[in-house]
């Protein structure tokens, strides 16, 4: 038996020295040591050794496992650093070669149109305000005049968590949150995202972006709201725009009006891009009702104010050309790439 391992064992060594590959070594392996191996064969014969020649033969075979085994292992080494020498040669990198540039991400549209809005009002004084996505129905409809048997208010156009709990419809509950705290004079936008029961379409999305804006102080006219929101018409579409207000209703300003400004394209002549009006409707906006100045605990005999609001997507597709909202939440990269 001994000799016999032994020229099992020398067989071995020259299979294993001839080898070029590790695939093939592995081959090896398993006609040596697997479990239909040459050694494995050997140990089976062990139950017809007798019982004092059984202890010896079996560490004969296992001392040749063994063997066999840390020759498979050096070769494996061997092999694994010579194909990675061999690969290194074959891959070596020209580091005098110009880099290629990273691609790196960049803003979106809705990004880029609210960072031009926020710098435009920050510049004439208002501040910035967030409030929670996840509010009151009080703060929601009741603090800004609108009755419980408002059309606003049905599910199929609110998202109820509960009766007294909603997904915002607008941003207007931070303006009241804000008017509570009893803080004048008060100068802020509110933007944010917020959320109706709409079908997706074009136009219309169940989430979208508002920015909503309040000034609260003493003095304040229509005049002042007309003048504000020329400014910024002005600095968004440019120094050209003319401005128009058309009276509207909203429950929670009096007066109130819709914002136009004159087709930006067409400089009002009429085109496409304004149905051929001239005109294109940008925001609503109005004086603050005193009912609401009322429910947030606001002396109306000393203060007036005037608020705002718009969706920030509106005034993406209108800077930008966008005929489908859908667009600007599909991540299509090809569409994306034409903002950066």
């Amino acid at each position: 038996m001994k000799e016999k391992l032994e020229k099992l064992k020398k067989e071995a060594f020259e299979k294993i020295n001839s080898v070029d590959a590790l695939d093939v070594l592995n081959d090896m392996r398993v006609a040596y040591l697997g479990k239909k191996g040459e050694i494995t064969a050997l140990l089976k014969t062990l139950k017809d050794a007798s019982d004092e020649e059984r202890p010896k033969l079996g560490q004969y075979i296992n001392d040749t496992r063994v063997e066999i085994e840390k020759y498979i292992s050096d070769m494996k080494d061997k092999l694994t650093k010579r194909m990675r020498k061999e690969q290194m040669a074959f891959e070596e990198i020209d580091v005098t070669l110009p880099a290629r540039a990273p691609d790196i991400g960049h803003r979106h549209p809705n990004s880029i149109a609210y960072a031009q809005i926020e710098r435009i009002f920050v510049g004439m004084g208002y501040e910035v305000v967030d409030g929670p996505e996840i509010e009151y129905d009080e703060y929601n409809f009741g603090k800004l005049n609108i009755p419980e048997n408002h059309p606003a208010k049905d599910e199929q156009d609110t998202f109820y968590i509960n009766k007294d709990i909603v997904l915002r419809t607008q941003t207007s509950p931070v303006q009241a949150r804000v008017m509570e705290k009893g803080e004048f004079p008060i100068r802020m936008i509110s933007p944010g995202r917020v959320f109706r029961s709409d079908a997706v379409d074009a136009t219309h999305s169940p989430c979208f972006h508002q920015v909503e804006g309040l000034v609260v102080d003493r003095g304040i006219t229509f005049a002042d709201l007309k003048g504000t929101l020329k400014k910024f018409a002005t600095e968004l579409f440019g120094k050209d725009i003319k401005v128009k207000f058309r009276p509207h209703h909203f429950p929670f300003t009096e007066p109130s009006a819709e914002m136009d400004v004159s087709c930006f394209k067409c400089m009002g002549k009429g085109c496409r891009f304004c149905k051929k009006s001239g005109w294109i409707e940008i925001l609503g906006c109005g004086m603050v009702h005193p009912n609401v100045f009322d429910k947030c605990n606001v002396d109306k005999s000393k203060y007036q104010g005037f608020a705002f609001g718009m969706g920030l997507e509106r005034i993406a597709l209108l800077k930008y050309e966008i005929d489908d909202m859908r667009l600007l939440y599909e991540n299509d990269i090809r569409f994306l790439e034409q903002f950066n």
